[in-house]
């Protein structure tokens, strides 16, 4: 939110920390951290925007962060806000730049299903909601799909990992590590994508 207020007071903020598939490129001075810094701007021609994604946020992290602990919470948030832009830089075009926590909150919906899975939980009205809100993403211009499914795919296999691991004297180490697993392979996808970016042009 602080940032939003950022984005509505000082010009440039945006500009300065959007996310585009160029900026993990040799095309340009590299500049990864928009990989994340993306993810807490949001359009500021677009409220409902905003809105939503604090909305979500709000109900699903209510939910969410007691079953996982804060600190896997918020790995599990940062990894889907990562793996959101990283599906923009392999799937988008890499002079678009994107803004929004959509990916991130779409990892959070990913998570949550394979959470209520795991506990035997009814996940019915979690489908219908993630299926309206990835059908809308293809429907209505100015939402990066890319990012929703990139976030989707990651915030579900970080919640695997958390979730399915067997109770054991190790089990935190084994979490950790295989979220760190994860987070490894997201980067190395990140090469690729910036690999390719850079032969466009």
């Amino acid at each position: 939110m602080a940032l939003f207020l950022a984005q509505m007071t000082i010009p440039g903020i945006t500009e300065m920390l959007a996310y585009a598939g160029v900026y993990t490129s040799g095309v340009t001075t590299p500049e990864p951290w928009r990989m994340i810094t993306a993810a807490f701007l949001h359009s500021t021609g677009f409220l409902l925007h905003i809105g939503f994604n604090m909305y979500a946020l709000w109900i699903i992290g209510q939910a969410l962060e007691p079953l996982l602990g804060r600190s896997r919470f918020l790995a599990l948030y940062l990894i889907a806000a990562f793996a959101g832009s990283v599906a923009v830089l392999l799937l988008s075009n890499p002079l678009q730049p994107v803004v929004g926590a959509s990916g991130a909150v779409f990892g959070l919906f990913g998570a949550m299903l394979v959470v209520q899975r795991r506990r035997g939980g009814d996940v019915r009205q979690l489908v219908v909601l993630i299926a309206i809100n990835t059908v809308l993403g293809f429907v209505v211009p100015g939402i990066s799909w890319q990012a929703h499914l990139g976030g989707l795919l990651a915030g579900g296999a970080a919640a695997a990992i958390i979730a399915y691991t067997p109770r054991s004297r190790n089990r935190s180490l084994i979490q950790w590590s295989g979220l760190s697993v994860l987070t490894l392979v997201l980067v190395a996808l990140t090469f690729v994508g910036a690999a390719r970016v850079t032969q466009l042009f």
